[in-house]
């Protein structure tokens, strides 16, 4: 089965500038199951694996990109695989805990459905995570909000999923009642360029424009952001949760 790839070419950018989810998160996966065996499914390179393994014995951390896996951090805890959702090859009945963060909206839905309840154990949690847009005020939120108005017609129709909160992503199986967790980073302002050139909308912007909206990006945050000082991003999470 072929995948949309919209993150290959930038594997080392996302690897560097994709935030990382916060030990609270892990936490509260962690709390609903018996912390052996976490399934970490589109992961990417590793935003999420790493974390787990400070309270899963074993981290098996799945994803259809090769670059994206070839870019992600070792843990002795953690098993990459270059495999897809729909079919990662793991054993019947073999995970305590699947979880997908900001992957879910890329699967294909009935196929990853059947497969994670194969996968996943009886009691076994199935976890999606996803995080949106950060909000700012100023100037800076200016240059941000054109910037969203640029990149708009170039996000993926999968993108809709992460606006409605995955609303539309249905889990078969009994729901748990999800903790408020937010997720936080401090940048500089060259780690929040970076960020936003990771998105899917970005490299398809510059696929079919070129780098001219990217750089006049660039030179309308560094005019709103002129200092070198660090600042703190917020993104509320989405989590859905239930028990397979």
């Amino acid at each position: 089965m072929t995948f949309a790839d919209h993150f290959s070419a930038i594997a080392a950018r996302y690897a560097t500038y994709r935030p990382h989810y916060p030990p609270a998160l892990v936490e509260a996966l962690a709390s609903l199951v018996t912390p052996r065996v976490a399934w970490d499914i589109g992961c990417g390179s590793g935003q999420l694996s790493t974390a787990l393994a400070a309270r899963f014995e074993r981290v098996i951390a799945t994803d259809p990109a090769q670059a994206q896996l070839a870019a992600a951090v070792a843990h002795p805890r953690v098993e990459y695989r270059c495999a897809s959702a729909e079919d990662s090859g793991l054993p019947d009945a073999s995970v305590d805990l699947a979880v997908a963060a900001q992957a879910a909206h890329w699967f294909d839905w009935p196929r990853f459905v059947a497969e994670v309840g194969r996968v996943a154990k009886p009691g076994a949690v199935i976890a999606l995570v996803s995080y949106g847009n950060f909000d700012l005020d100023g100037a800076l939120g200016e240059a941000l909000a054109r910037y969203r108005d640029v990149v708009e017609p170039y996000w993926p129709p999968e993108r809709v999923h992460v606006e409605n909160g995955y609303r539309d992503l249905v889990l078969p199986w009994p729901a748990i009642e999800p903790p408020a967790i937010e997720m936080t980073a401090t940048w500089t302002r060259d780690e929040l360029l970076g960020y936003l050139q990771t998105w899917s909308a970005t490299v398809k912007l510059v696929e079919r424009e070129g780098r001219a909206p990217v750089v006049a990006m660039c030179e309308r945050v560094a005019q709103a952001w002129p200092d070198s000082a660090p600042r703190t991003f917020r993104w509320p999470l989405t989590i859905r949760l239930a028990r397979r």
